[in-house]
């Protein structure tokens, strides 16, 4: 690996993480382009991940530590038979529903692994699972009328944000989108979906962190690439931390449905090299 290619994965993992364009699958296609064989990055691909969570920390820092301090205090409620009380506080209702979100990923990861992977193989399938998240953008963006707050919230729409979290394991389908998009549909407000979407892709990212741990420290790091892999995680940092910023800012003007324009093209210019290349 380059210190060009090393640049280039970490700012497409870091931009494409946050932004609602599909991280798995732009990182897919560029290992493809790029000839890079995935067993010999996987340690690389783990710290990609890192630096995003590294950046989702630095922007969310307040949230999650508000967070973190509320699963004390309910462990001290349960402890003291007080109860869960879930609507004590607001926070405490956003970690439930959270919590609520994380199961239909966690159970779709563990139990379809295998069946996910192999979708990383065909540049086709990336191609249409792009054409897939332009068109959940453009209908979210028009059609959602977001008035929920977080009590106004119920354990189906977690749910159902959840279920669109785990499509997202699908190379080209957005993790950030989808969980937009399931957010708006279900009737949030903005400033609330935006928040959530990002929050629950926190557990998300440490899971895969964890799981793919132990095989990545297995497979080591290559002689020579230690320097562009160092670069390429600052580089998803730095980068996530930007897009995440930019993104709130999107949400809330109503300009998500342009980067369904962004993913259409990217998808047929895939096809197209698919069919003549």
């Amino acid at each position: 690996m380059t210190w060009l290619e090393g640049f280039i994965l970490g700012l497409t993992q870091g931009l494409a993480e946050f932004l609602p364009i599909s991280s798995s699958g732009h990182l897919a296609l560029l290992q493809h382009f790029f000839g890079v064989d995935e067993s010999k990055v996987l340690c690389f691909s783990v710290l990609l991940h890192f630096g995003t969570l590294v950046s989702l920390v630095a922007a969310f820092w307040r949230d999650i530590l508000d967070l973190i301090a509320e699963l004390f205090r309910t462990l001290g409620d349960l402890f003291s038979g007080r109860g869960l009380r879930i609507n004590s506080s607001p926070t405490r209702r956003l970690g439930v529903m959270i919590v609520i979100a994380t199961i239909p990923t966690a159970l779709a990861g563990l139990l379809l692994e295998d069946f996910f992977n192999g979708l990383y193989s065909s540049v086709r399938i990336i191609a249409i699972c792009l054409i897939i998240t332009g068109i959940l953008l453009w209908v979210a963006e028009k059609a959602a009328k977001g008035w929920k707050n977080i009590y106004d919230m119920r354990f189906r729409d977690a749910f159902i944000v959840g279920c669109f979290q785990a499509v997202a394991i699908c190379p080209g389908i957005s993790r950030s989108g989808s969980t937009l998009v399931g957010s708006l549909f279900t009737g949030l407000e903005r400033e609330l979906a935006v928040r959530y979407a990002f929050l629950i892709s926190l557990p998300s990212i440490l899971g895969a962190v964890i799981l793919e741990a132990p095989d990545a420290i297995s497979a080591g790091i290559e002689g020579g690439t230690l320097g562009p892999i160092l670069l390429g995680v600052i580089v998803s940092a730095v980068s996530g931390f930007i897009a995440i910023k930019w993104m709130i800012k999107l949400v809330s003007k109503k300009k998500l449905y342009y980067f369904s324009y962004y993913v259409w093209i990217v998808a047929i210019a895939v096809l197209i090299y698919s069919f003549i290349g």
